[in-house]
């Protein structure tokens, strides 16, 4: 993660000299003994340090700061318990040492637990308050906590302190840029750049221009932005971005003739820039909000616009790609046809996903399918385009095409079609990799995942060394179940010897998400944990990591990036991946709670009907007693392996210790012992629900837009009968989702599991009132009809509507089977088909009606094995995976 190796030597914890105004000082001779101890510290030279601390304390055993320092050095050769143990010691020894506090709160930093070491060094400030070096590790975890306003203090008494530091300047800069205090943060800037008669290097001087712009335009100021690169335009190094923020700038003033100058002169620094051309679209008023498309005349406008620039930049793809989401009629379909027939002849194999916006729009979609037929067609009759009878094309045209045609069936969801064509392509050339790809995605969106699984294996296997096709093949045996065959294919392209491991340590994070999924579904809830959460730690590490770069970008001057990487941080648990592994945690949780883990439940199952009370209060408590025991011996075992391996590295180390302390290196840390490799004490947690609300704060911190986040919410709290924090759920649920299945499901679900539960007066009150509020005085069985009538188009909002009817009148079996049935118009979905199946059968317990919704499924997914009896049994459960959005472009 160290892009700079300057970073490192910035990481060590510096310790102030020692104060000795409340404690009794050593000798001149322990004096410079209880120096060296810091020097090595430094040096990263512990034995050494401790053997400095040990004379001392032969001598002053209570003297209490080279106690602390003793604890200081035993925690960075990994003796956690010994080294709290020494520091506290001194600490009680010389309380009123400014020094002891500082390094407890070293301590505390070195285990994450910033809060505990910002007291700390309060403390010590309490002693010493101008003491520079406490406060600069102050400032510093105020930065990492985002306390802003206390950064802002820090920097303030620094800078008072050292009002030549550069580093405490620019420090007081960003605290107040953070804190959107833009205009006093460009004084603040203003009056540093006057007490310097020169800043630095070049660089250094342009990227205090370019952040002096960015304060100004989010201030605001766009004529002081404008003035300002004007100003110091020889000062900047960056000329691409200063001219791009020039243009942006100008077209943000409504200077549209300046603006659509300034994005023609970047245009040809880069003519294959998609922003240049939207920049210039903006700055003659053709551009128009996604979904809309402009008026006729404008239309025109923008063609003969986009025709001009093709003539000036003959080469570039963009200006002839863009118009295309933009025009209509004739318009388009001439710029289409010249488009698609140029990079067909060229034989690139994106272009479908090139074309795959214009598929929003269904004329466009149509228009697309005439022209892939007739493409076709005028290719195999007579090897040329239509309209192009005189020109011959290549025979590998035909082929794009054919695989042109494929995706675009497939996207159509016409699967039996696209197979016929990528078939085609296969016997035409059957050495291209992408078809094999292409077919397995077609079968995938089919819901066949076995045989996708197949056919991108066989894709892999047409090219060993390309780590793209082994990603995908990977992904698609594990949604298919084939977790052992999925395991063995990723190993391929991991160093030898550290498999898992390594995966691990280059944070491989959708392989830990999408294996942690197929481990939950089939029910090796342990190992799905273990997996999914290291995903968690992964992001942890993340917002660890920026530690190293607060005072690393200060000194070198990356001050445009550094205010980026702080707002990346605060956000970077809204990222999919974790989003996704969170959900998915929480799931395996909730199972948990349903379901609890128990080796000994196959074996006693069908003892516990007849248990009585106290049997089965006692079995549990032995279960637990052997839980314990367990994961006692494991833990024993790990740490006499670990033991064993100390003892053998400290032997080996004394052999060699001559040579280590001439190389003056330390020797290597031992790779950690996972105690834990199955997940076993991961699936034994005593409370699930407790874990599961640890991943529900993140979630509302950084996903709260999300279906998600607030469905996991309510289960939750409607299994902890926290019945008011899950109708808080239901309610942002009803509030951001109205219309979604997902939240009329929830909210029977609500209000059928609190009728008759006994609750506090208070609570029953505001359930009642939020009751009339969305139910409107009717009952659940009315308010489920009401939402048929408004959404009976839907199958998602029709299986719902059965599910919901069957938990709050199982009698009306009949109108429940209709609602699934009768969906002929309704939109149907292979997910929601699969959903609605799973209802049935596991559910309903109602084999004949789901072999019937079976039959009438098959009519509209041949190919899905969900529905297909011949299929293989291993794809039933991994068919409700078919999700576009788990492709995560890897």
């Amino acid at each position: 993660r160290r892009v700079h190796g300057e970073v490192d030597s910035q990481r060590k914890d510096a310790i102030c000299p020692p104060c000795r105004k409340e404690t009794m000082p050593l000798p001149p001779k322990e004096q410079a003994l209880f120096k060296q101890i810091i020097k090595y510290y430094e040096q990263k030279q512990y034995k050494k340090g401790l053997k400095c601390a040990d004379s001392i304390l032969k001598k002053f055993p209570d003297d209490g700061e080279t106690l602390a320092m003793r604890g200081l050095t035993l925690n960075c050769m990994d003796k956690k318990e010994e080294a709290y143990d020494y520091v506290r010691r001194g600490l009680r020894q010389a309380v009123r040492s400014h020094v002891c506090w500082h390094v407890y709160g070293l301590l505390y930093r070195s285990d994450r637990d910033y809060m505990e070491a910002i007291k700390c060094y309060r403390n010590a400030l309490r002693i010493d308050q101008d003491n520079v070096q406490i406060l600069r590790d102050l400032s510093l975890l105020q930065i990492q906590m985002r306390d802003l306003e206390g950064y802002k203090e820090t920097t303030r008494q620094l800078l008072t302190l050292k009002p030549t530091n550069k580093n405490f300047w620019l420090g007081l800069v960003i605290a107040h840029h953070l804190m959107g205090l833009c205009a006093q943060a460009t004084k603040i800037l203003s009056s540093y750049e006057s007490t310097q008669e020169q800043i630095g290097s070049p660089y250094e001087q342009s990227e205090l221009v370019l952040y002096k712009a960015m304060l100004l335009e989010e201030s605001g100021d766009l004529q002081g932005l404008l003035d300002h690169l004007n100003s110091n335009e020889s000062s900047v190094v960056d000329r691409l971005g200063m001219l791009e923020l020039r243009a942006k700038t100008l077209l943000q003033m409504e200077r549209r003739e300046d603006a659509e100058a300034a994005y023609r002169a970047l245009l040809k620094i880069n003519p294959d820039n998609y922003n240049y051309y939207y920049g210039i679209q903006a700055a003659r008023g053709l551009s128009a909000p996604k979904g809309e498309t402009l008026d006729l005349n404008k239309q025109v406008e923008l063609a003969d616009l986009y025709d001009a620039l093709t003539k000036e930049f003959p080469k570039s793809i963009a200006c002839k790609r863009i118009p295309l989401d933009l025009l209509s009629g004739d318009l388009f379909m001439t710029r289409l046809h010249q488009y698609v027939q140029q990079l067909l002849r060229k034989g690139v194999p994106s272009l479908f996903s090139d074309l795959k916006s214009l598929y929003s729009d269904p004329v466009k979609a149509s228009a697309m399918t005439t022209l892939v037929e007739s493409y076709i067609d005028s290719l195999k009759s007579s090897q040329c385009f239509p309209s192009n009878g005189s020109q011959s094309e290549s025979p590998s045209t035909l082929l794009w095409t054919l695989f042109l045609g494929a995706q675009h069936y497939n996207r159509l969801n016409e699967w039996q079609k696209a197979l016929q064509l990528v078939e085609e392509a296969i016997q035409h050339t059957p050495t291209v990799v992408d078809l094999y790809l292409c077919k397995g995605r077609i079968y995938k969106h089919a819901g066949d995942l076995l045989k996708a699984a197949q056919h991108f294996d066989e894709a892999r296997r047409l090219d060993l060394a390309d780590r793209y096709l082994n990603t995908k093949c990977t992904l698609h045996q594990l949604r298919a179940g084939l977790i052992e065959q999925a395991d063995e294919t990723i190993l391929l392209f991991t160093r030898e010897g550290e498999s898992h491991s390594n995966l691990h340590d280059m944070q491989c994070m959708w392989y830990e998400n999408e294996i942690g999924l197929a481990y939950y579904r089939s029910g090796q809830h342990g190992k799905a944990l273990k997996k999914l959460l290291a995903v968690d730690k992964h992001f942890n590490d993340i917002v660890e990591d920026q530690f190293d770069f607060h005072t690393y970008c200060l000194r070198k001057m990356t001050l445009r990036a550094y205010v980026r990487l702080l707002r990346m941080e605060d956000n970077v648990q809204s990222h999919k991946f974790w989003v996704r592994a969170a959900v998915s945690a929480i799931q395996v949780y909730l199972a948990l709670h349903d379901k609890p883990h128990d080796e000994t439940a196959d074996e006693n199952e069908s003892n516990v009907s007849t248990m009585t009370a106290e049997e089965k209060k006692k079995a549990k408590l032995a279960r637990n007693k052997a839980r314990k025991k367990a994961e006692q011996e494991a833990k024993a075992k790990a740490e006499a392996q670990a033991q064993q391996q100390a003892q053998e590295k400290q032997e080996k180390s004394e052999k060699d210790d001559k040579e280590k302390e001439k190389k003056k290196k330390a020797a290597k840390k031992e790779a950690p012992v996972d105690t834990d490799p199955e997940g076993v004490a991961l699936a034994q947690v005593e409370d699930p629900l407790a874990e599961a609300v640890k991943l529900l704060k993140g979630l509302l911190r950084h996903a709260s837009s999300k279906l998600e986040t607030h469905i996991s919410a309510f289960e939750i709290y409607i299994r902890k009968k926290k019945y008011l924090l899950a109708l808080q759920a239901l309610t942002r649920l009803r509030k951001l989702f109205p219309d979604h299945p997902e939240t009329h499901r929830r909210t029977v679900q609500f209000f059928h599991q609190v009728d008759g539960v006994n609750l506090h007066p208070a609570v029953a009150e505001v359930i009642v009132t939020e009751r009339n509020a969305i139910l409107n005085g009717s009952s659940l069985v009315d308010f489920n009809s009401q939402f048929v009538s408004k959404f009976g188009q839907s199958l998602p909002h029709r299986r719902a509507a059965a599910e919901s009817l069957w938990l709050v009148s199982p009698e009306q079996k009949r109108q429940v089977l209709d609602l699934l049935n009768n969906f002929e118009g309704a939109s149907a979905h292979l997910e929601e088909c699969t959903g609605a199946y799973d209802f049935l059968v596991q559910n309903m317990q109602d084999n004949e009606a789901a072999q019937s919704f079976a039959n009438s499924c098959r009519s509209i997914f041949p190919l899905a094995s969900k529905f297909n009896p011949q299929a293989n049994t291993k794809t039933v459960e991994s068919a409700s995976i078919v999700h576009e959005e788990h492709d995560f472009n890897i």
